[in-house]
Formats: C-alpha cells, structure tokens, sequence
C-alpha cells in the first residue's frame, strides 16, 4: 500500500484537510497527516518553522472522521513539514504528497507563492510525486463550499499522477460548485497573474498595509483561470526550480572573457 503524507496551508482544522485526506484513504492509500497548527497562506516553499531548543513544534492531533489515521499539527510551513516528512521524520518514508484542499483557486504564475503549490514542489525537489487540490472559492465567498466536488476528482488524478516518473508536481483547480454542474476536467496553461492580487492601500510613515483584491482583468483563453470561469477543472504539471539551458550566459561569458579570477 503506497503511503501518501496530506498537508495543506490551511492549517489542521481546514475542512479541505480532512475532505482530501478522506479521499486518499479512499482510493487505497495508507494516510499520514501533517499540517500546520495555524493559518500559512502565501508560505511559498518556506522552510521556516517555531523551534524550542532547535527542534520543530509538534503535536498530536485525532482529526474526526479519519479514526487510525496519525495526524500531527506542525508549527511550520507547508514546505518545512513536506522536507521533514521526506527526509527522516516518518518511517516508512510517504511515496507522494498531497496538498490541500485550499480555499481558493491557486491559478496563474501567482502559485509560486502559495504555500498549497510549495508543498508539493518541496515534494518535486525531493524526487517525490505530489498534487496541490484547489477549490476556486471567491476573496468574499457566501453560502456553501463544495469540497465533495474537488475530493471526487482526486482519485482519477491519482491514476495519472502514479503512473507518472518520480518527481511529478501536479496542480487541480476545481469550480465551487455541485458535481453535477462541473464541466470535464481539461488540461491548462497559467495565466499571467493570479485570481487575487496583493495591492498596498495605505502608507504610512513607519509602516504600510497590503490588502487583497480581486483580478478584473478578463483571462487569456485557455489558461487556467479562463477554463476555471468556464466551469472546467483544470490539471497543470508544474515545473520547479531549474537551471535555464539556454546561452544567455555562456555568450556573455565568452564575448566579456571573464574567466574568473585568473589564478
């Protein structure tokens, strides 16, 4: 039974936690959980974390709904507790990570600052298949979410994502709306932007306040946030941190002879 680690950025108590979790054990997998004890939206893949006496904050946790299942809640970001997981904490070691289930879209090159998304590119870094699930809730949302409607894609997506090599990031949007009104899941670019932006509405001396806004701008057809107001789930592999292979640097180095220190 392959093991799966289900963290989100949410914190512990997130209902998409425990919906995405659910899920996993669902489809056949032996569950772990490890989240944050707090709220660390926007952690990227930070890797910092409370310690006493130099050891990362720990605690157990029984999460209802999920009896057998072990649950800690981490003083930590998403990116901390994934790395920790991966590289000695748990025994035997997780096959895959599982982020989420976020309240909100992640959409748009904007993942690179979701703690959702750098969960499951810490997960890429260490070898290790991972998919971030997103619920596309509103900045201002009103009535009910539909977490049922992310969590019943989850297992079709694990098909793919087991299938594919050693490293795979994977990234599900899904609308907030009854599984019956969504539209099929379809492959998507990232848009430019985000579905929110951060924007600074007040300044001043000594300090300032950033608020979160709403993007009004209309969405390149075919990315993410477009298919996402159309309806359609959408699946991204996502790509982490790379070294560029183009020349840009070798024909600077070669037109400027630098050649280092010349020792």
């Amino acid at each position: 039974m392959l093991r799966a680690l289900v963290t989100n950025d949410d914190g512990i108590d997130s209902p998409g936690l425990h919906a995405l979790a659910v899920a996993a054990r669902s489809a056949g997998l032996d569950v772990i959980v490890a989240a944050p004890a707090e709220q660390a939206s926007g952690a990227s893949a930070a890797l910092s974390a409370v310690r006493k006496d130099g050891r990362t904050v720990v605690e157990r946790r029984e999460l209802p709904g999920l009896d057998g299942v072990e649950a800690w809640a981490v003083y930590a970001q998403p990116g901390h507790i994934v790395a920790a997981a991966l590289n000695g904490w748990f025994e035997p070691r997780p096959d895959l990570v599982l982020s989420g289930i976020n309240h909100g879209g992640n959409v748009g090159r904007a993942v690179l600052h979701s703690g959702t998304v750098g969960a499951v590119l810490t997960a890429k870094i260490n070898d290790t298949r991972g998919l971030a699930v997103s619920l596309d809730v509103a900045l201002h949302p009103t009535g009910e979410r539909y977490w049922d409607s992310a969590a019943h894609l989850v297992g079709p997506v694990l098909e793919l994502l087991l299938e594919a090599p050693e490293g795979t990031a994977l990234s599900l949007n899904v609308p907030d709306r009854p599984a019956a009104e969504l539209r099929p899941l379809r492959h998507a670019a990232l848009a430019r932007g985000g579905e929110v932006q951060m924007r600074v509405d007040e300044v001043r001396d000594g300090d300032l306040h950033l608020g979160e806004v709403e993007v009004s701008e209309e969405p390149e057809e075919g990315t993410d946030s477009a298919l996402l107001v159309a309806g359609h789930p959408t699946l991204t592999a996502l790509h982490s941190v790379t070294a560029d292979d183009g020349d840009l640097v070798q024909k600077w180095l070669a037109s400027n002879a630098h050649t280092g220190s010349g020792r």
